[in-house]
Formats: C-alpha cells, structure tokens, sequence
C-alpha cells in the first residue's frame, strides 16, 4: 500500500499526460542530475565563448590604438621613405649609381653630419631616431629640420622596434647601414646602466636581426668607440691591441657590441665595418661633451670643472674633428664589400674589419680650455680636480695606419680651426651677443 500512494503522490496534476517511470527512485535522481549537468556545461560554454570574444576584442581594439598612435606607417610615410631613399647622383657618374642608406641616430651629431654628406653627394638616406633626453632634445629636432631641407627623411622610431625595422626593409632594399644610435657618454651610465644595454646591445642585435633577414642583405657600417681599449696603455692605441679590460660601462657595451657583429658576420655572412671613434667634435655636437659644456659656462660666467690624473698629469685627448670622421665613415660604406647571406643563410664569407678613425694627435684639456678662452675673448673660471673613478681614462691616442692604408683616411682639420668653426656655429646657433653677454635662445 505505502508504493501505491508513493506512486500516486508522484502523478503530475493533470492525469493522462505523462507516461509513469516505474524504475525506480535513483533512476529519477539521475536523470535530474544528468540534466541539471548538461545546464551547467552550456552556461560554461557560453561564459568561455563570451570571454574569448571579450578579450579578442580588446586585443583587437588595443593593437589598433597602438598601429594608429604609431608615428609611421602609411602609404604617404612609405612614399616619403622611398623618395629620400632614393639616390641622385648624375646617370654615368664616375661613382655609380649611389647607395641606399638606412642610417640609426641621423638625429644624432654624426649621424647628422654623415647623412648630409651622403645625400650630398646624391645618396639615398633615410635615417631614424628615438629622440631621447639624454640632451636636451630640441637640438635633435633643429638637427632634423635641416636634414629635412636637404631631403632627408628621418622616422621617429627606435631601433629596439623589430617590426618599424622590418617595415623600413619592406620598403625599401637598402644597399647599406650606417648605424650610429647609441646611448652615449661614459659618465652617465653610473646613473643609468640599464639605457645602455638596452640601447648599445639589445638595439644592435635587434638591427642585426632586421639586416641579416633583408633580402638584400645590407652592409654594416658601425661606430664602436675608442674606449673599447680602456686599460691599455701602449700608445698609440693600435686596431691589434688588448680591448678586453674595459674601464666604463659604456666601453663594455661597445666591446660587446664588436663580438656580437663578429658573430652576424660569422653565422649569417653580414659585411661589417666597425669604426673607433675618437672624442669627436665640431659644429651641432652634443652638449654633454667637455668642449660644449665648457663653452657654454665660458660665455655664462660660470666655472668649468677641469680634471687631473694622478700625479697631476694633464688630460689629453685625440680631438678629432666632426668632417674628418665623416669622410672616414662614407670611405668605409664605400669599400665594404657585400654581404654574403639570403634570408638569413650565409652564402660564403663576408668583410669583417675594424678601424680606428683619430686625429692622431693628442691634445690637452687646458690646451682645449686656453684654445676656446681665445676664441670666446673670456677668461674661464676653472676649478681643477682629480679625475674621479667614474670610467674615464686619462689619455687616448689614435693609430689609423690600417685606415690610412685602406680607406685613404687622413684627417686634415686640427683642433684650432675646428674650435673656431665650432665657437663659429655656437654664438650663432645660440644668439650670443658679444655685448651684452646673453643669450637670445637659450
């Protein structure tokens, strides 16, 4: 009796309807369960689908923010590159048919310098820069605006951008890379260490990952640095010199960077010149130099630091003036030989070579002082200390017999005449008033 009423108590409230299970109770709970289940999993299903479409959105929505912010990209900024990287020198001109030149850093003191040079003489060049502060950056931008009225195109990007660099090479089938970015200065990498690595050897691998997959693959051409002989001190500092105790970060890098090109030469037949610049100045320098800084507080009224090394020995440099540099970098783009390698394999072996580009003849910090007193008619403040332990070294001097020999290198401007032209550029550039000592644009 006590099944039939449980039965009865289980018929729906209209008769007739349903057919009654009669399996049992754990059927019914199973059946529910099973049910209650298959609910669960299509709301999951639904939540799943509803948050990959959510996230496939966002990520959509951010790429493109990011692609429409970018400060390239477009078919008016490919025909800009591909106009200023088009060379013009003369049909039948005894030096061919002109290169086409990416150069990194074109904002940059040399890059600058160069990059006229080789549109000058009807070069394709087209140039990037970051636009950093490491200086201030309205010189940078003065520095591109007359690229630009020479023709020059330069993109806002950083090198560390694989796919700007990618694109650039899409565009256009550079010859040649002439790459002078850097961060620079021995000094400032004890306050920012990480710029450096990320600029000097993450931004040149990243360069060197662009170039050895270009079809063509460019030739190299890049500036190392004389301080990559650091603890040397046989002198005159020679290309087959030791360049493994380094005394700054700095000079670290670019010793790093030597190896790290060695190797792109070596596994993916890149050709490479690297150039051992040595303390470089002229007119559109960098204002952290010791002859900018000195020529400003000069004019200012204010005291210059001078330092001593030990023994109160005078500091002396290689001052090597801005066009001498130039003309040794075009001689390297112009006898680099190919690169050997397509998309990314090495065909056979390509150049490998290194070069010191000097004055060859050293000169004294109080020399430089007394030279840029005479130009300026303005006695300086000078404060002499000892050289702190902060990577500098006490002397550097030049080598360039190899660069004389196959480069025809020879550099012609001494550091009088290139002082004048820059004190020239300077007072002009910064509005200096002999009379009144101030300054109109500072």
């Amino acid at each position: 009796m006590r099944v039939v009423a449980d039965e009865e108590d289980m018929l729906p409230s209209t008769p007739g309807k349903v057919k009654i299970e009669r399996s049992g109770a754990m059927s019914r709970q199973l059946h529910r369960c099973f049910a209650s289940t298959g609910t669960m999993f299509l709301w999951a299903l639904f939540l799943v689908a509803m948050t990959a479409t959510y996230l496939s959105f966002h990520s959509f929505v951010d790429t493109s923010s990011r692609y429409f912010a970018a400060s390239w990209g477009g078919l008016h900024w490919e025909r800009q590159i591909r106009a200023s990287a088009s060379p013009r020198r003369p049909p039948g001109s005894a030096e061919g048919a002109g290169l086409s030149v990416l150069v990194t850093g074109a904002a940059g003191f040399v890059g600058t310098h160069c990059s006229l040079a080789l549109r000058k003489r009807g070069d394709g060049v087209v140039g990037i820069d970051n636009f950093n502060k490491y200086y201030d950056p309205s010189l940078k931008k003065a520095r591109r605006a007359l690229l630009a009225s020479h023709g020059v195109f330069v993109v806002e990007g950083d090198i560390n951008d694989g796919r700007l660099l990618t694109k650039l090479f899409d565009v256009v089938p550079f010859t040649h890379v002439l790459h002078l970015a850097a961060q620079a200065g021995v000094r400032y990498a004890m306050e920012n260490p990480a710029s450096y690595v990320h600029s000097n050897i993450a931004g040149l691998v990243s360069l060197l990952e662009a170039c050895k997959d270009a079809d063509p693959q460019p030739a190299v051409v890049w500036a190392s640095s004389s301080s990559v002989y650091g603890l040397n001190d046989a002198v005159p500092f020679s290309e087959a010199h030791r360049t493994d105790r380094p005394a700054s970060l700095y000079a670290a890098t670019k010793k790093a960077g030597e190896e790290i090109t060695h190797t792109y030469n070596h596994i993916y037949g890149l050709s490479v010149t690297g150039l051992r610049f040595f303390t470089v100045y002229g007119p559109w320098g960098r204002p952290d130099m010791a002859y900018f800084s000195f020529t400003r507080n000069i004019l200012q009224g204010k005291p210059i630091t001078v330092y001593r090394g030990k023994d109160h020995v005078d500091l002396a440099r290689d001052f090597t003036y801005i066009d001498d540099i130039v003309r040794g970098c075009l001689a390297s783009l112009d006898t680099a030989g190919r690169s050997t390698g397509t998309g990314g394999r090495k065909r056979g072996p390509a150049p490998y070579r290194i070069f010191n580009l000097g004055n060859t003849a050293p000169v004294t910090v109080p020399t430089l002082v007394s030279i840029l007193e005479r130009y300026l008619r303005v006695k300086a403040k000078k404060n002499v200390v000892e050289m702190p332990g902060n990577g500098d070294v006490p002397f550097t001097h030049a080598n360039i017999s190899l660069a004389r020999e196959q480069l025809e290198y020879k550099p012609t401007t001494s550091l009088e005449m290139g002082l004048k032209k820059f004190v020239r550029w300077y007072l002009s550039y910064y509005g200096y008033n002999r009379g009144t000592h101030t300054f109109n644009n500072l």
